[in-house]
């Protein structure tokens, strides 16, 4: 009798097992449409599964030769703040005149995500403003005689800070078809003690948050071949969906090549983008780009004192760009549970994925053979999109019009509060988290937006739960 228990509880959990699997894996599977083998390895080889505080600061776990010392070293160079020159450590200084941070990581605190200024009193340190005014011909900029390209609160020495920043919010009130209310938040910038005379009439203003920096190797690897194949500058299928690329200036090549980061991929590489954002943020020159940030009516910041010319030795910049290049990206959580799969449904089901485009390959990348032909679930097609007149910023950036931006990649999007304490969202921070950020949404993603608001409390909470597996 004992034996024959045994037989029969055996037999149930093989029957068991049996329809678990059936279940996952068989037609039985209620989402085998939306299960994707492999997906949890958001950057294919290079995927780390960490979840701490430091999820977005590890290296590649595949890197060869010796680029773990080279990561090393550039991590030191990203979190180093530099110093006014002269100084007795000459490959560090320079700083200035003009400036919004010390250190690359004063913008990227532990290589994530910046957030808005949390009153009226903070000034900004992530959140950038670039500023421009109409060129000659359609779509032109020039920088401001009086503020160049970029609004800099900080400054060394001798040099007038070009002034100060605040940032407010009006509160915008919306229902959804189900009753429910919602608010979100229009910010209002504020540009006090202005010190090289009041901005003209026809100043463009355009902020700009710093974002966080994982898997930009991968991205650069993905071949212009595959990002032309998402485009769609005419709607051809008519969809609604227009995605165009950007071309841009590569420097060092001087060819007009496809943009692929920032806001508005405005930079084509890796290293372009890290050497603007020394010059930029950091008033640091370098040999791509060794003019110092001063406007042409900035006496005394084009008289003060810098660190060579240019102030970065191009050494430090192939370590601060390979530090930048092989940032892991952090692997999926909870990729497989059922609410996660159900809002996977709804997210394709309404239209996220048309353009935040779920997975990709890379192609060949002879500077880093670790990231070629690789897998990755980056969720963006480095397309640029009409995102509606409300999120515009007036500004042209290359071929880019105000109102549109770079689908922003979503890999670890939901490790943002984890690494950074905070869940601001958008290319100004505006959105408070992921509900309001889907709730901007215009232009091409009206549609998106208005299905996401006639989904049940229920589907809208599974749909937001995904997005923060990713």
């Amino acid at each position: 009798m004992l034996n024959a228990l045994k037989l029969l509880l055996l037999l149930s959990l093989v029957f068991l097992f049996f329809i678990t699997f059936s279940c996952k894996n068989g037609s039985n599977d209620p989402f085998a449409h939306v299960r994707e083998k492999g997906e949890q390895f958001s950057g294919g080889a290079t995927t780390v599964f960490d979840t701490s505080a430091n999820a977005f600061g590890n290296a590649a776990p595949n890197l060869t030769d010796n680029r773990d010392l080279l990561f090393v070293t550039g991590n030191a160079f990203f979190n180093r703040n530099w110093v006014t020159a002269p100084s007795s450590t000459s490959d560090l200084d320079g700083l200035g005149p003009l400036f919004n941070a010390r250190s690359c990581s004063g913008c990227h605190f532990k290589d994530g995500r910046g957030a808005p200024p949390l009153n009226t009193e903070e000034q900004p340190v992530a959140l950038l403003f670039r500023l421009s005014r109409p060129g000659d011909s359609i779509g032109e900029t020039i920088p401001d005689e009086n503020y160049g390209d970029q609004f800099n609160h900080l400054s060394i020495l001798g040099v007038d800070p070009e002034g100060e920043i605040s940032v407010t919010y009006e509160e915008v009130p919306g229902t959804y078809p189900d009753g429910s209310s919602f608010s979100i938040r229009r910010p209002v910038y504020s540009f006090n003690d202005l010190q090289y005379g009041p901005f003209p009439p026809d100043i463009m203003i355009s902020p700009r948050i710093a974002q966080q920096m994982i898997g930009l190797g991968l991205l650069e690897s993905v071949s212009d071949k595959t990002i032309l194949e998402f485009a769609d500058p005419d709607d051809a299928n008519g969809d609604g969906i227009s995605g165009k690329v950007n071309r841009v200036l590569d420097v060092e090549s001087q060819q007009i090549v496809i943009g692929r980061f920032g806001w508005k991929s405005n930079q084509p590489t890796v290293r372009q983008q890290v050497a603007g954002a020394f010059r930029g943020d950091i008033g640091i020159t370098s040999s791509i780009f060794p003019e110092q940030p001063c406007a042409s009516n900035q006496q005394d910041c084009s008289a003060a004192k810098h660190g060579g010319e240019p102030e970065l030795t191009d050494d430090i910049l192939d370590r601060v760009s390979l530090y930048s290049s092989a940032l892991a990206v952090p692997g999926r959580r909870k990729w497989d549970e059922e609410d996660v799969l159900r809002g996977k449904t709804s997210f394709i089901q309404i239209g996220c994925s048309s353009c935040h485009i779920p997975s990709m390959t890379t192609g060949q990348n002879p500077d880093f053979p670790e990231f070629s032909n690789q897998t990755i679930y980056p969720y963006t097609d480095l397309l640029l999109h009409d995102m509606g007149d409300e999120l515009s910023d007036n500004t042209p950036d290359g071929l880019a019009a105000g109102n549109e931006w770079r689908t922003p990649p979503l890999w670890g999007i939901g490790l943002i509060p984890t690494v950074n304490g905070h869940t601001f969202l958008l290319h100004d921070g505006r959105a408070r988290n992921i509900e309001e950020a889907i709730l901007w949404h215009n232009g091409e993603a009206e549609a998106a937006r208005l299905q996401f608001m006639s989904l049940t409390q229920q589907e809208r909470k599974d749909l937001i739960t995904f997005i923060k597996s990713l």
